[in-house]
């Protein structure tokens, strides 16, 4: 019913611009964005960049249309959009997740 969904960007602004969009359309009750290091394998190189963390809470119902709209919006190639159910959780804060994720505008 509930999931979280993990996505980095390359830099802040695309962070920012990617988690307003997802609020705005309330596809997302929430994003949280921290810097992050990632180590990572990209055509056959092992590269490191600093990049930024994105948590993104919302209804599992809405997972794919994130997934949808982070590639339109996403400068990467591959973004990573990567998402886990919420198995338990404070009832009023899921609660609240429910009703700012509904009714999607896209």
């Amino acid at each position: 019913m509930f999931s979280i969904i993990y996505i980095t960007a390359g830099d802040m602004p695309q962070a920012r611009k990617i988690g307003r969009i997802l609020v705005e359309e309330r596809l997302a009750a929430c994003v949280n964005i921290f810097p992050i290091t990632s180590i990572f394998r990209w055509k056959d190189n092992i590269d490191e960049a600093n990049e930024f963390g994105m948590i993104v809470k919302t209804r599992s119902d809405n997972v794919k249309k994130i997934e949808k709209r982070v590639r339109e919006l996403h400068s990467y190639e591959v973004p990573c959009v990567v998402s886990l159910k919420i198995d338990v959780g404070s009832a009023k804060y899921l609660e609240w997740i429910r009703e700012s994720a509904e009714d999607a505008k896209i």
